[in-house]
C-alpha cells in the first residue's frame, strides 16, 4: 500500500548541502506495523516528514495506494492528510475546548462528513477501542490513558491509510508507554491498521513486525519479528543498534 522509491531529500545551499535521504526505497504492506530506528541525525524523522508531506523529497517517489504522493499540488495536500493519513503524537493533541466524540471526529467535520455518519463512525471507533462511556467528556476529564485512546481513534476514524506515529511514547512513562504501544498493537491486529512508527528506543520497536534500521540516511539493516517472542524480538534489535557504531545510547 506504500512504496517509498529511491527518494533522496537535501538541505541547504550550494556551498553548504546536508543529504539527510541517500535513495532510500522499501515497501509497506497493507496491515503491517512497521518501526523505524536510528541514531540522531539517521534521516528517520525526515523519512517519516516527506511520507506525511510536511516535507518534500528533493528526488524519488513516494505512492500511497498508487497515488504519486510526492507530486501532489499544494492545494491538494491538505485534503489528502485529512483523508489519507492518521497521526498519533506524543503528547495526544486533543482540544481542551471539545469534548471526546468532537476530538475524534474532527477531521471528519472539517471534511464536510453529515452528522450522522459522524456520529456513526465515531461510535463505532470508540466501541473498539473501549472508550464509548467517555464521549461527552473532556479531556481534561479523563485519564491519560482513556486520552490514548481517544487520539489513536481519531487517528482511525475516517478509514485512513496510513497511521504515522513520531516517538509516540518519548513524553510518556514506561506504563504509559506500555498501554500506548498495547493500543497501537490492537489497532494493528484487530482492526487492520497499517502503522509506520518512528522511534528511538528499542522496547517500543519490539512491539512491531518489522523493524527498519537508518543511517547516514541510507536503509543500513532491517529485521523482521516472524513467529518470535517481543522479549527475544527485543534482544534482536539491540544486536542490530550496537552494529550501527558509536554510543548505543544514541538510539537506546
Amino acid at each position: 500500500m506504500l512504496q517509498v522509491k529511491d527518494i533522496e531529500k537535501y538541505y541547504g545551499s550550494k556551498n553548504n548541502v546536508t543529504k539527510a535521504l541517500d535513495r532510500v526505497s522499501f515497501d509497506v504492506e497493507d496491515g503491517e506495523f512497521i518501526a523505524i530506528m536510528g541514531a540522531s541525525g539517521s534521516g528517520k524523522t525526515t523519512l517519516l516528514n516527506c511520507i506525511s508531506t510536511i516535507d518534500t523529497v528533493s528526488a524519488g517517489d513516494i505512492f500511497l495506494d498508487s497515488e504519486n504522493i510526492a507530486q501532489l499540488a499544494e492545494t491538494e495536500l491538505a485534503r489528502f492528510r485529512r483523508e489519507r493519513l492518521g497521526f498519533v503524537f506524543q503528547d495526544f493533541n486533543l482540544l481542551d475546548t471539545l469534548t471526546i466524540e468532537e476530538n475524534i471526529g474532527l477531521a471528519l467535520s472539517i471534511n464536510h462528513t453529515d452528522a450522522h455518519t459522524v456520529q456513526r463512525q465515531v461510535r463505532e471507533v470508540a466501541e473498539r477501542l473501549g472508550i464509548s462511556d467517555i464521549l461527552e467528556k473532556f479531556p481534561y476529564q479523563v485519564s491519560g490513558g482513556q486520552k490514548q485512546r481517544a487520539a489513536c481513534a481519531r487517528a482511525m476514524v475516517a478509514g485512513q491509510s496510513l497511521i504515522l506515529a513520531d516517538e509516540p511514547t518519548g513524553a510518556l512513562d514506561s506504563k504509559a508507554s506500555k498501554n500506548l504501544l498495547e493500543i497501537m498493537t490492537e489497532m494493528n491486529r484487530s482492526m487492520g491498521a497499517t502503522i509506520l512508527m518512528v522511534t528511538h528506543d528499542a522496547y517500543s520497536a519490539s512491539y512491531a513486525k518489522r523493524v527498519l534500521f537508518l543511517k547516514d540516511g541510507r536503509i543500513f539493516n532491517e529485521l523482521l519479528r516472524a513467529e518470535r517472542q517481543r522479549p527475544v524480538f527485543y534482544h534482536e534489535i539491540l544486536d542490530v543498534l550496537a552494529l550501527l557504531g558509536g554510543d548505543v545510547s544514541d538510539v537506546i
